[in-house]
């Protein structure tokens, strides 16, 4: 169950694309005839920074370790302040460690202080506005990328950005010109991976499909080649293909053994084929790796499911006492369905206050308003979740829910039909409870409903049409 508003693989491609814009070009000295050494680690990070590829995590923390050890000596270097705030940001957003974050924002900061933006700095409000979505601070991300692209249209690295803004922001139309912009400007892994994002999210499925395949042909480091197969697992996950989605992710982990997101994609397909004692040992390792606010919460439903409710209740416990950013969905919807579903829907509603009307926010808060007994508000928002474009199994199961409770038979039977066709297995909590809630909707009647019948002619009792033979319950 994927519940963030923007997939962390596609926004570390972003943050990775920031780095790339920052990126200092390392000349290195050598003594005597003959080539030069090979590069190292810090060099590696940044050649593959200005290819607008990810740089594997040593060579990430081998890179922050050069920069601060050159900033010691020189601090007025506003561009690499820069460059090591970008890095701070890339290491946090792939590694889900906050702690990053603050550091990120001092170097940051301390490179405009150095060269203030009205001089001339778009390195380092970039680098601002990738720290902002990583924190989930949809707005204030958009806010520095439009002042980015505002004074140069033609530095690309900013079209990635923009994208995870308008997309958090649910501004879907923008996020496509700016992946247009984006694909005119620049080429390879890191454009690809956008693509089948942007076609993800409208329904595509093939073309997405067919976007990270290229991107995975394109990807130039094992890092890159990772990120795009774990978006093919991802995808096949989504529509339902547990056992190609399993295979996806092993060719991941094959490059990258601890890569989290294709660990955690492992031990959901796992969950779904049925193999629930190896999903647990999956998750166990996905969460030592990687514990984000997601993966607790789809542990804890799997644990729930298997009736180890205390085993559950700790991750729940780890998820609502843990120190998160851009975590809001995950936490209202841990509290629609496993605590407090008032104070769910008090979050999601700031949540939307605060301009965030991606179709994952409206889908949290249109749960969490039904779970606390407003079920007729909750459904314009569910309606928006469904009719967007993006093709969720959740999203339908929560929209057939609200329906069943407003009486609305005929749409919430379609609706929950409609989840358990495009992802049988999408959670081992709530697909179990779509199927028992349509069994207790029952079949479709043969007759339609009073308000579908046409109209007698007055002194007929002939009985009103039935469904024609062979049609199958939408």
């Amino acid at each position: 169950m994927k519940t963030e508003n923007v997939s962390r693989t596609v926004l570390a491609a972003g943050v990775g694309a920031v780095l790339a814009a920052t990126a200092l070009v390392y000349v290195p000295e050598f003594v005597g005839q003959g080539p030069p050494p090979p590069p190292g680690p810090a060099e590696r990070a940044v050649i593959a920074a200005h290819a607008g590829a990810q740089a594997a995590l040593p060579d990430l923390a081998a890179l922050i370790a050069d920069r601060e050890r050159w900033l010691r000596a020189h601090p007025d270097d506003e561009a690499s302040w820069a460059e090591l705030g970008a890095a701070y940001t890339e290491r946090g957003s792939r590694l889900g460690d906050v702690r990053d974050y603050p550091r990120a924002e001092r170097a940051l900061r301390r490179s405009l202080a150095e060269r203030p933006a009205a001089r001339g700095n778009p390195e380092a409000e970039l680098g601002l506005g990738a720290l902002a979505g990583a924190r989930g601070d949809w707005a204030a991300a958009r806010e520095w990328g439009e002042r980015v692209r505002k004074a140069d249209p033609r530095r690309w690295p900013v079209y990635p950005v923009l994208i995870d803004a308008y997309n958090g922001l649910g501004q879907y139309q923008a996020a496509q010109k700016a992946l247009e912009s984006l694909e005119k400007l620049h080429a390879g892994a890191v454009v690809r991976a956008r693509a089948a994002q942007a076609y993800s999210d409208r329904g595509w499925r093939e073309d997405a499909d067919a976007a990270a395949q290229d991107a995975a042909a394109l990807a130039e480091t094992d890092p890159e080649k990772t990120a795009a197969l774990a978006r093919l697992g991802d995808l096949a996950w989504e529509r339902g293909e547990p056992a190609e989605a399993l295979g996806r992710y092993a060719a991941a982990l094959r490059l990258v053994p601890d890569h989290g997101p294709s660990l955690a994609g492992r031990a959901r397909t796992l969950a779904a084929l049925g193999r629930t004692e190896e999903a647990v040992r999956a998750w166990r390792t996905a969460l030592a790796r990687l514990p984000l606010p997601e993966y607790l919460l789809e542990a804890g439903e799997l644990y729930e499911s298997l009736g180890r409710d205390g085993d559950a209740r700790a991750l729940y416990d780890r998820l609502r006492t843990g120190t998160w950013t851009g975590a809001e969905v995950s936490l209202g919807l841990l509290d629609a369905d496993h605590g407090d579903a008032a104070a769910a829907a008090v979050r999601m509603r700031a949540e939307w206050a605060r301009g965030h009307h991606s179709v994952r926010v409206a889908d949290a808060l249109g749960w969490a308003l039904h779970r606390s007994g407003a079920s007729k508000e909750a459904l314009a928002y569910a309606k928006r979740a469904t009719e967007e474009g993006l093709r969720s199994a959740l999203f339908m199961y929560h929209r057939g829910e609200i329906e069943r409770a407003l009486e609305q038979q005929g749409p919430a039977r379609r609706h929950l039909e409609e989840a358990l066709r495009i992802n049988p297995g999408f959670s081992p909590l709530h697909a179990r409870r779509a199927e028992a809630s349509l069994a207790a909707l029952g079949e479709l009647p043969d007759e339609l409903p009073p308000e579908l019948r046409p109209e007698q002619p007055p002194g007929t009792t002939s009985p009103p049409p039935s469904r024609p033979p062979g049609r199958t319950p939408a």
